[in-house]
Protein backbone atom coordinates (compact mmCIF):
# COMPACT_ATOMS: atom_id res chain seq x y z
CA UNK A 1 0.00 0.00 0.00
CA UNK A 2 1.44 3.35 -1.00
CA UNK A 3 1.79 6.24 1.42
CA UNK A 4 -0.82 8.24 -0.50
CA UNK A 5 -3.44 5.51 -0.17
CA UNK A 6 -2.61 5.07 3.52
CA UNK A 7 -3.03 8.81 4.16
CA UNK A 8 -6.31 8.87 2.24
CA UNK A 9 -7.64 5.97 4.31
CA UNK A 10 -6.49 7.63 7.55
CA UNK A 11 -8.23 10.86 6.60
CA UNK A 12 -11.39 8.97 5.61
CA UNK A 13 -11.48 7.09 8.93
CA UNK A 14 -10.80 10.31 10.86
CA UNK A 15 -13.54 12.17 9.02
CA UNK A 16 -16.03 9.37 9.63
CA UNK A 17 -15.05 9.27 13.32
CA UNK A 18 -15.65 13.01 13.69
CA UNK A 19 -19.05 12.66 12.06
CA UNK A 20 -19.93 9.70 14.27
CA UNK A 21 -18.95 11.36 17.56
CA UNK A 22 -21.83 13.86 17.49
CA UNK A 23 -24.74 11.39 17.35
CA UNK A 24 -23.00 8.88 19.64
CA UNK A 25 -22.27 11.38 22.41
CA UNK A 26 -25.51 13.35 22.07
CA UNK A 27 -27.23 13.34 25.43
CA UNK A 28 -24.29 11.73 27.22
CA UNK A 29 -22.10 14.81 27.51
CA UNK A 30 -23.43 18.00 29.08
CA UNK A 31 -21.69 21.22 28.15
CA UNK A 32 -21.98 24.27 30.34
CA UNK A 33 -23.65 27.36 28.86
CA UNK A 34 -20.29 29.14 28.84
CA UNK A 35 -18.67 26.39 26.76
CA UNK A 36 -21.64 26.37 24.38
CA UNK A 37 -21.32 30.13 23.94
CA UNK A 38 -17.58 29.88 23.22
CA UNK A 39 -18.17 27.08 20.71
CA UNK A 40 -20.87 29.12 18.95
CA UNK A 41 -18.58 32.13 18.77
CA UNK A 42 -15.76 29.96 17.47
CA UNK A 43 -17.95 28.57 14.69
CA UNK A 44 -18.92 32.10 13.65
CA UNK A 45 -15.28 33.21 13.64
CA UNK A 46 -14.28 30.25 11.47
CA UNK A 47 -17.09 30.94 8.99
CA UNK A 48 -16.16 34.63 8.76
CA UNK A 49 -12.49 33.71 8.23
CA UNK A 50 -13.47 31.30 5.45
CA UNK A 51 -15.67 33.95 3.87
CA UNK A 52 -12.90 36.55 4.05
CA UNK A 53 -10.22 34.34 2.53
CA UNK A 54 -12.58 33.18 -0.22
CA UNK A 55 -13.79 36.68 -1.00
CA UNK A 56 -10.52 38.60 -0.80
CA UNK A 57 -7.78 36.30 -2.09
CA UNK A 58 -6.99 34.52 -5.32
CA UNK A 59 -3.71 32.77 -6.10
CA UNK A 60 -2.11 34.20 -2.97
CA UNK A 61 -2.98 37.81 -3.76
CA UNK A 62 -5.83 40.27 -3.66
CA UNK A 63 -8.80 39.13 -5.77
CA UNK A 64 -9.84 42.62 -6.85
CA UNK A 65 -12.80 44.74 -5.83
CA UNK A 66 -15.56 43.00 -7.81
CA UNK A 67 -15.58 39.77 -5.79
CA UNK A 68 -15.73 41.39 -2.32
CA UNK A 69 -18.47 43.71 -3.58
CA UNK A 70 -20.44 40.70 -4.82
CA UNK A 71 -19.99 38.96 -1.48
CA UNK A 72 -21.16 42.13 0.26
CA UNK A 73 -24.28 42.25 -1.92
CA UNK A 74 -24.96 38.58 -1.18
CA UNK A 75 -24.44 39.19 2.54
CA UNK A 76 -26.86 42.09 2.57
CA UNK A 77 -29.46 40.05 0.69
CA UNK A 78 -29.02 37.13 3.09
CA UNK A 79 -29.27 39.49 6.06
CA UNK A 80 -32.53 40.83 4.61
CA UNK A 81 -33.71 37.18 4.45
CA UNK A 82 -33.95 36.98 0.68
CA UNK A 83 -34.42 33.50 -0.80
CA UNK A 84 -31.18 31.58 -1.38
CA UNK A 85 -31.49 31.75 -5.17
CA UNK A 86 -31.90 35.54 -5.00
CA UNK A 87 -28.82 35.82 -2.77
CA UNK A 88 -26.67 33.77 -5.14
CA UNK A 89 -27.95 35.46 -8.29
CA UNK A 90 -27.65 38.93 -6.75
CA UNK A 91 -24.05 38.33 -5.69
CA UNK A 92 -23.15 36.87 -9.09
CA UNK A 93 -24.87 39.70 -10.95
CA UNK A 94 -23.15 42.38 -8.89
CA UNK A 95 -19.76 40.76 -9.48
CA UNK A 96 -20.44 40.31 -13.20
CA UNK A 97 -21.59 43.91 -13.67
CA UNK A 98 -18.55 45.28 -11.86
CA UNK A 99 -16.22 43.12 -13.93
CA UNK A 100 -18.02 44.10 -17.13
CA UNK A 101 -17.44 47.79 -16.43
CA UNK A 102 -13.76 47.14 -15.73
CA UNK A 103 -13.59 46.95 -11.95
CA UNK A 104 -11.10 44.19 -11.08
Amino acid sequence: MSATVAMMLALAVGTYAFRLVGPVLHGRVELSPGVQEVLSAGAIVLLVALLATGALTEDGGFAGWARPAGVLVGGVLAWRRAPFAVVVLGAAAATAVLRAVGVG
